[in-house]
């Protein structure tokens, strides 16, 4: 097993060559909270995750949807919708997944171990999946340090400080990295509330380039296990067939060929959630809170009280997501409903 740097295990604390192979700590842990707050209120409020609150209606399925190995046919339809919703040029360069998750291991696969260099602050899972698959991972603080990696790795809009990378100047980096054998991957899990102009969907053919989209956090049905690698057809079909045939199950073809479509649906929430996080904002700005970046999903707090604040959320039973390579940030999700914001306001009172 190839190591991660010293300088990567300081800045973000994700993982060393020993424990690689363990699981992570994330948000929406609500079991683990109980256990720490075991006198808090219930239910737990959970406000640690970055999904929407407001998830899509699931339609009502025949049962054959749930009896029956998906048709090939119904993961095509669903690959040209997703193509359609995300700009990609067509439902070839689009690989279906149980999620965004299983896809950074299988992404960072596909080249032979080497130098995998990814843009921080960053999700602790892409430093791991990158460890799994042998290669040496460091952090950068700079776009341009991307440039010789062969494995290059960035979140944009970024998670947890909501960075967004203007399309440009990711551009002018797969330039930089043309006639490179590597790959640049950009995770756009949170692009559907980013900026619109932002995403690499449609440019992947402009270099080794894969996206990443996950369909569970805007649709707020991260339960489905659903997400998609956008790529050059190529390196797409590599993706499709180490994944196998049946990848994604039947319900969740069905839920994401059809959300994926609704466009009233789609620009309706993302009005709805922009409007709750100007609240969220205000919210924390009222209890002394700066907040330092986030998307419309989540918002970031900066504070030297974080500790405290969590412990005195948590007792209230208001889950929020910690870092422990990061003391003085705090992540704040959308409450779902107004007895959920009553709560959150009670909580930053105490």
């Amino acid at each position: 097993m190839s190591s991660i740097s010293s300088a990567k295990r300081a800045s973000v604390g994700v993982i060393t060559p020993a424990d690689a192979f363990a699981p992570l700590p994330h948000g929406g842990d609500v079991a683990a909270a109980r256990l720490l707050f075991r006198d808090a209120p219930e239910p737990f409020l959970d406000l640690s995750t970055g999904i929407n609150p407001h998830s899509y209606p699931i339609p009502t399925f025949a049962s054959d949807l749930f009896t029956r190995l998906p048709e090939p046919s119904a993961l095509e339809r669903l690959t040209v919708a997703a193509a359609r919703a995300y700009g990609a040029a067509s439902g070839a360069h689009v690989v279906a997944a149980p999620g965004t998750q299983i896809l950074l291991a299988q992404v960072a696969a596909l080249l032979p171990p080497g130098r995998a260099t990814l843009l921080g602050p960053i999700y602790a899972e892409h430093a791991r999946a990158a460890a799994l698959a042998g290669h040496t991972v460091n952090e950068a603080r700079g776009l341009d340090e991307l440039a010789d990696a062969d494995l290059a790795i960035l979140v944009n809009p970024n998670n947890p400080d909501g960075r967004a990378v203007p399309r440009a100047n990711l551009l002018a980096l797969a330039q930089a990295r043309a006639g490179h054998r590597g790959l640049l991957l950009v995770d756009e899990a949170f692009m559907d509330v980013g900026p619109p102009d932002a995403s690499l969907c449609a440019e992947v053919e402009r270099g080794r380039i894969v996206v990443l989209r996950s369909f569970g956090k805007f649709f707020g049905l991260a339960g489905v296990r659903l997400g998609f690698a956008i790529a050059a057809p190529a390196i797409a079909a590599r993706l499709r067939a180490v994944l196998g045939p049946w990848a994604v199950s039947g319900p969740a073809i069905a839920i994401g060929e059809i959300a994926l479509a609704d466009t009233a649906w789609i620009a309706a929430t993302r009005a709805r959630i922009a409007e709750e996080a100007a609240r969220l904002d205000h919210l924390l700005q009222s209890r002394a809170l700066a907040v330092a970046g986030g998307t419309s999903l989540f918002r970031l707090v900066r504070t030297p009280r974080a500790a405290a604040l969590y412990d005195q959320m948590g007792r209230a039973g208001v889950l929020v997501r910690r870092f422990e390579e990061h003391p003085n940030w705090l992540r704040f999700g959308l409450p779902p409903d107004e007895p959920a914001w009553e709560r959150l306001t009670e909580a930053l009172s105490r």
